[in-house]
């Protein structure tokens, strides 16, 4: 079975031996997602992270790599435990299963095509949603303002935190958030 595992944050730079041992290299011509930093993240003390926002996402083309594993199972764990959350927050499809839930689903029909055009069997990928709303300093929807406002609240671990999480980002990662952060100055790469 061959398993593709879909990447766009800290997967690709964020090296973490237990998961890095068990895929080959990334590249970077996965599917094209709507992508924002739009989730509060409680261990980067509150620094926004990107996550697939169907509402708020610019389209980004993501990267991959193929798993080493044979189960499904088994490399959506392996995501599972890199990601240090649940099995409910990580997506796990089969390229037929894809076909049959893609039908009124754009995000899915998005990635049977390019699994399909891929030849591969499997797909998976990290499915955490938007917290912004619930998560953010002021509980206020997310907008470009309202999370420049937040990440400017943010102790000053945040706000490291936030901007590595930002500048580190692939540059195939072009997001409004990101665009409006790179205007900032006082948010400028050192």
């Amino acid at each position: 079975m061959t398993i593709a595992i879909l990447g766009w944050g800290s997967l690709l730079w964020d090296a973490n031996d237990a998961f890095d041992n068990h895929h080959g290299q990334w590249y970077f011509d996965g599917p094209t997602l709507p992508l924002e930093f739009s989730r509060v993240s409680e261990t980067r003390k509150g620094a926004l992270t990107l996550v697939i926002d169907a509402a708020n996402g610019a389209e980004c083309t993501v990267a991959y790599t193929l798993s080493n594993r044979r189960e499904l199972s088994d490399a959506a764990s392996d995501l599972r435990c890199r990601e240090g959350t649940t099995l409910k927050n990580i997506a796990a499809y089969t390229v037929s299963q894809l076909n049959h839930d893609a039908k009124n689903n754009p995000l899915l029909a998005t990635i049977l095509t390019w699994a399909t055009n891929k030849k591969l069997d499997s797909v998976v990928w990290t499915a955490l949603q938007s917290n912004f709303a619930d998560k953010s300093k002021y509980e206020r929807p997310f907008s470009i303002q309202s999370a420049v406002e937040h990440i400017q609240a943010l102790e000053p671990e945040g706000k490291a935190k936030a901007a590595e999480y930002v500048w580190r980002a692939p540059a195939f990662i072009q997001t409004p958030l990101k665009t409006q952060l790179e205007r900032e100055p006082w948010f400028a790469a050192d």
